[in-house]
């Protein structure tokens, strides 16, 4: 069992989902997040007064997927994410322990579904 944690651009999340419900993986979590990269922000001039912005918007997606399901959840989410150009995101893939259906009490590969 993996964690797969993907940070994108939001204006590709709907590609994203696009890509992975086609590729059959329907769970997951999505939060809207801060932060910054090799882009380190950029400038903007409000009334008047510079201004540094420094966290940019990005989605992060979460999926805990068992191992046959892996690699076509990373192949999907680089589909709908990649635009070639730097902040495209990042995907981390971490190990599993454990997994708990909270209603059935399931654990383990059968409560990832």
């Amino acid at each position: 069992m993996k964690l797969i944690i993907a940070l994108i651009q939001p204006h590709k999340l709907p590609d994203v989902k696009e890509a992975l419900l086609e590729a059959n993986i329907g769970k997951m979590t999505i939060t809207n997040a801060l932060g910054c990269g090799q882009q380190q922000g950029y400038t903007e001039t409000y009334r008047g007064v510079i201004e540094e912005v420094h966290l940019l918007k990005k989605v992060r997606i979460e999926i805990a997927v068992n191992d046959d399901y892996v690699k076509p959840t990373l192949d999907a989410i680089i589909k709908g994410a990649r635009t070639d150009n730097i902040g495209d995101g990042k995907i981390f893939v971490l190990d599993l322990v454990d997994c708990i259906r909270i209603r059935t009490g399931e654990t383990g590969s059968d409560a990832i579904g």
